[in-house]
């Protein structure tokens, strides 16, 4: 019983709260015992007195061991992803250090951030991005990426970045990737990054039971490790196929983190198909090529088919934009409906599904009242404002975003009335009567939006 007083950090309130605790359990128990043994009369007055220096003598020692007696630290309840979220008080930007950088191909490398607070972080669905604010010299204002976060591990103690340098485009008077350039060249263990929360609805729904494909190619793989991860921690009955598809071993990050996944787990299956193999990659992949529709109609769907009794899969795409969209023509002729592909692309690519809002390039009216109903303002844009988000900045309103490309849907908001258009299809799917205002303009002459 007094044990429970030892977390009290006040040793004075400790030792009172403990004497008096003493004090009553004495008189109680000799109370019980009068009443049981029911001596003489001439022996209950001696018998009260002898309670009383017992209990005197009981408050006595609770005080003084409350006095003396240690603190006991308060306990903490560990850290795991179903009891802990601070996502409702880590709104905006919030500091990370990069406690760790490692290498991981010829073009990919990785950061290993931890909150400068020393908080924890919230929890977050495997296949999320996350994003970060990078004060790059020569940049009037900050540059704004996301990146998937590449690591899944049960007590959340750190977030994983796995970024590929991105060279100027062959033939292209355009400069590298400023932002990966940035990361690889000058980010450094003890630098500093903002980062806003995990967001993105490229994720897994771990809980299921049906049999889950994951098709990668180059830098793709980095939300496949994560999701791969989560199922070989909390769902390992649930089948799922790995495929990843790269030049060869000097540009395959990640060979042995898969690898232990697949050993840890039975029913985990890999396979690793390189494009331009080398005489030194024997035995590190499974075949030569490219990873197409032909694998999986020869390959998985059998070995689907054998364990469940059908064919009937999810699939999650990532890779570059030639790859995803020769994927998702192979997956829709192989019958595959579109419910049960879901992607996410690296590289601003025409998507092959219609999106709900129009989308019409170059059309847009000279002039337009945007409404921002949550701000209470409204303005008239012009077509030399540029998109809705940029006219909003420029008004003095903070929406959220990230990528400007309209990928990530950090920016969407729903839209109350009138229609907007895009400059080019977004890649990413906003919820219905929603748009992405990183890449919108007005369609009419009054447009309003939630914002």
């Amino acid at each position: 019983m007094l044990e429970a007083y030892s977390a009290q950090n006040n040793r004075l309130a400790r030792g009172m709260a403990a004497g008096f605790t003493c004090f009553a359990a004495t008189i109680l128990l000799a109370g019980v015992g009068l009443g049981i043994t029911k001596p003489p009369a001439e022996s209950t007055e001696a018998a009260y007195r002898k309670s009383i220096y017992a209990s005197l003598l009981a408050t006595g020692g609770g005080v003084l061991w409350g006095l003396l007696s240690p603190t006991r630290p308060h306990s903490v309840t560990s850290h795991n992803r179903a009891s802990v979220s601070i996502s409702d008080t880590w709104i905006d930007w919030r500091n990370f250090v990069v406690v760790r950088k490692v290498k991981e191909s010829e073009e990919i490398t990785s950061f290993y951030l931890k909150p400068e607070d020393g908080q924890p972080i919230p929890t977050f669905q495997p296949g999320q991005f996350l994003t970060i604010r990078l004060n790059i010299p020569g940049q009037a204002r900050p540059v704004i990426r996301t990146y998937s976060l590449s690591d899944y591990t049960p007590d959340d103690e750190y977030y994983r970045l796995s970024i590929k340098r991105e060279p100027a485009p062959k033939g292209a008077d355009v400069p590298p990737g400023l932002a990966s350039n940035f990361m690889h060249n000058h980010v450094t263990e003890g630098t500093v990054i903002p980062a806003k929360p995990p967001n993105g609805k490229f994720v897994v729904n771990v809980a299921r039971s049906l049999p889950v494909v994951f098709i990668s190619n180059g830098v793709g793989i980095t939300p496949m490790i994560s999701m791969a991860k989560a199922i070989t921690h909390h769902n390992r009955n649930r089948h799922f196929w790995f495929l990843h598809g790269t030049r060869d071993s000097r540009f395959h990050a990640f060979r042995q983190e898969i690898d232990a996944i697949v050993k840890q787990n039975p029913n985990a299956h890999l396979h690793y198909r390189y494009s331009r193999p080398q005489l030194a990659d024997e035995g590190l992949y499974h075949s030569a090529g490219y990873i197409d529709t032909a694998l999986i109609q020869q390959q998985v769907l059998p070995e689907i088919e054998k364990i469940y009794g059908s064919t009937e899969a999810e699939y999650f795409l990532c890779g570059s934009p030639a790859f995803m969209q020769s994927l998702q023509t192979g997956l829709a002729a192989l019958g595959v409906p579109d419910s049960r592909v879901f992607y996410e692309s690296f590289g601003p690519e025409k998507r092959l599904v219609a999106v709900s809002a129009p989308v019409v390039a170059g059309d847009a009216k000279q002039e337009s009242e945007i409404v921002f109903s949550q701000a209470g303002e409204t303005f008239t844009w012009h077509p030399e404002d540029g998109t809705i988000l940029e006219f909003a900045e420029s008004k003095g309103l903070n929406p959220p975003y990230s990528c400007r490309q309209g990928i990530c849907l950090t920016c969407m908001c729903r839209i109350q009335a009138g229609e907007v258009e895009y400059d080019a299809p977004p890649i990413g799917t906003p919820d219905q009567g929603s748009v992405l205002i990183c890449i919108a303009k007005p369609k009419t002459s009054r447009v309003t939006l939630e914002l």
